[in-house]
């Protein structure tokens, strides 16, 4: 059994998180993606080639799929195809990844069904938010659209975060730390995880970017004196605390 089968997930997802499927058969991408998805919340199986995915598919269907061009074994153009012609996966949400980005190529792959197209090489936290627009529209009840803590709401429709009835007014990548953060309260993440999955593994910046941007979100959090939600772990790097709002 090679790894991927060795890691993957077939029953139901547990507290019923989406299930996504990555089929990418360059390792270090397929890696980098499942890693960024798990940090979402998603539940998440990895295969690297197209007739692997295939029987995959036909076991248990996801709630997204995330389908390379070129694949070993069947292509991902084929496989779209497939999942088209089949009643059960007609609808089921599909982005295709590939290096092709000339419009007549993108034309052929929406034109076989795919949902979304995205060129490589491309920003992680872009194609996180389109596979959440995805399952937003495929399957609102499996996505949250707010994020709610003490007096925090953050709400990923309007890019609006408010706090104790008041707006409070971030940057992008402000509002993009703060939503990474408070989907996984309690969780430390390193410098280098927020670098991967807020500013995307191609950003070419230094880990001290990131103590720049916590320093002005939890600026803009507190304005008025109030508890700071946001914990230093000295070595590891920081947290939406967990505790916050409870007291």
């Amino acid at each position: 059994m090679n790894e991927t089968r060795a890691n993957a997930i077939t029953a139901a997802s547990p507290g019923g998180a989406p299930r996504i499927l990555v089929v990418e058969d360059e390792s270090a991408l397929s890696l980098l993606l499942g890693y960024n998805l798990e940090a979402e919340g998603y539940v998440v199986e990895r295969v690297e080639r197209g007739d692997e995915a295939e029987l995959r598919l036909e076991e248990a269907a996801p709630d997204l799929v995330i389908l390379d061009w070129m694949l070993p074994g069947v292509s991902g153009l084929e496989i779209c195809r497939r999942l088209r012609a089949r009643e059960a996966t007609r609808t089921l949400p599909v982005i295709m990844l590939t290096a092709r980005g000339e419009e007549g190529e993108r034309v052929r792959g929406l034109s076989v069904g795919a949902d979304d197209y995205v060129v490589k090489p491309f920003s992680v936290p872009e194609l996180m938010a389109r596979v959440r627009a995805l399952l937003r529209r495929a399957r609102p009840e499996r996505v949250a659209t707010k994020l709610a803590a003490g007096d925090i709401e953050l709400d990923r429709e309007t890019r609006r975060v408010r706090r104790a009835g008041r707006d409070i007014h971030l940057g992008p990548t402000e509002f993009r730390l703060l939503e990474y953060l408070m989907e996984k309260p309690g969780r430390v993440f390193a410098r280098s995880q927020l670098l991967d999955s807020v500013w995307g593994f191609s950003a070419e910046i230094d880990e001290r970017t990131v103590d720049v941007h916590i320093g002005r979100l939890r600026k803009a959090l507190a304005q008025r004196g109030e508890e700071d939600p946001i914990r230093t772990v000295r070595g590891a790097g920081y947290a939406f605390d967990e505790t916050f709002g409870r007291g």
